[in-house]
């Protein structure tokens, strides 16, 4: 296919003055990051980081829902409507990033470490809000070029989940914003996160299977007090609770197909009130990843017929509560998508096509079940600097010379999509 040469000038002079606009942004989403750093926010418990960026794109022209969410109402969409389209609509593309953080207390000695007492930004949300941010100012400021719409969508409650105040279903904020119809006339979504194992100015995308999904579980065991000198009196939910373990690790060991990438672990447990009494209550908590649906539901009935069956022949009772969890799958036409915009930005060598999926969880997966689109990884660590540990651990970092990268990644995949007044890329 030809390209017609002066097409072709016109589109690299639109992409480059993108891409220049968005680099002078740097300094503002440093500001941004570091504002939101200093003050993080758990779950849908998200009032100040919302206000904050639906002020902003409010601020550049944008058109903003706020109170997105069926059953928790914290999200922000900003709607922005190319102006290039001459009756044409075009595609719909979404961009989404986080804004929650972790009950995690900060041991980095920065001028903008959290005040937050417990509450720390350890797995960069921060600056994925940055990034989005920065995306949303430079496409905003050059809507008269673009074709279509642009849906950004800042979600709470990536890092877990609360009961529904509707239904009490265990609900993440992904699964909250899609049931309230954000995802509707979407045609691609795209989402970045953080890497600190790669170094600034790098990024990695898997070509299928990018994360498992991590599913979270509490179970309860009820049983009966009683003093340790009549055992035949009580119930114990100490001993239903290491029956429980035991024969969980049993199921996954033998079980689950040895040939599926599947962990289960326990996380906390919680039981018995003093030294002479025999516990009535129990509590147990833990995660198990897996990639497919089969294992995932033969994991999540497992779960539920061992607890029933321990309490029943003990003589107790049982709960249990589940957040399900799903994978994460890359669309491969939207892998390329990613693979194109990323080398422009990085360079060609820069940017790798990873072979092992992660056991980690994201609930980008619930966007992804629905519409075509990819999740990749963007370097943040700096070894000269001392970045270098791991996401959710008190002295994470990142190194912020990569914000400018992504928001300019993040831009290029708008204009992939969305094209321009002088044509699409392709």
């Amino acid at each position: 296919m030809t390209v017609d040469p002066v097409f072709a000038i016109h589109q690299n002079s639109n992409i480059a003055e993108m891409m220049h606009y968005a680099g002078q942004l740097q300094d503002e989403m440093i500001e941004y990051r570091r504002d939101l750093h200093a003050h993080p926010e758990l779950l849908y418990d998200v009032v100040r980081t919302s206000n904050k960026v639906a002020e902003l794109l409010e601020e550049w022209g944008i058109t903003v829902r706020r109170n997105v969410g069926k059953h928790f109402g914290m999200g922000v969409v900003g709607l922005l409507q190319g102006l290039a389209d001459n009756g044409n609509s075009g595609p719909t593309l979404l961009l989404r990033a986080d804004m929650d953080a972790l009950p995690i207390q900060e041991c980095n000695e920065l001028p903008y470490k959290s005040v937050n007492d417990g509450i720390m930004h350890a797995c960069g949300h921060d600056a994925h809000t940055a990034m989005l941010l920065g995306a949303a100012r430079t496409l905003a400021a050059f809507r008269e070029r673009l074709m279509g719409t642009i849906i950004f969508v800042f979600q709470p409650a990536e890092e877990g989940a609360d009961k529904s105040p509707l239904d009490g279903r265990l609900l993440s904020g992904g699964r909250d914003l899609i049931e309230d119809n954000v995802l509707e006339g979407v045609d691609h979504a795209y989402a970045l996160h953080v890497m600190p194992e790669f170094p600034v100015g790098t990024l990695g995308i898997h070509p299928h299977d990018a994360m498992a999904a991590s599913s979270h579980f509490k179970v309860e065991f009820q049983g009966t007090s009683g003093h340790h000198s009549a055992p035949h009196r009580a119930v114990d939910a100490i001993q239903m609770a290491a029956r429980y373990i035991g024969e969980i690790n049993g199921m996954m060991a033998n079980r689950i197909d040895p040939q599926e990438a599947a962990v289960l672990a326990f996380g906390t447990l919680q039981a018995g009130t003093a030294v002479n009494v025999i516990a009535e209550h129990s509590e147990l908590t833990g995660t198990f990843r897996a990639f497919t649906k089969t294992t995932v539901a033969a994991i999540t009935n497992g779960l539920q017929r061992h607890a029933s069956a321990i309490a029943e022949s003990y003589g107790g009772k049982y709960k249990l509560e589940l957040r399900e969890g799903i994978a994460v799958v890359n669309n491969a036409e939207a892998v390329q998508q990613v693979l194109h915009a990323a080398r422009a930005v990085l360079g060609e060598d820069q940017v790798i096509l990873l072979e092992q999926p992660s056991l980690a969880g994201e609930d980008f997966g619930w966007y992804l079940e629905k519409v075509p689109g990819a999740f990749a990884f963007i370097g943040c660590g700096n070894k000269e600097k001392g970045i270098v540990h791991a996401i959710h651990q008190p002295q994470f970092n990142i190194d912020e010379a990569m914000l400018v990268h992504g928001a300019r990644i993040l831009v290029r995949l708008a204009i992939q999509h969305n094209g321009s007044a002088s044509g699409k890329e392709t």
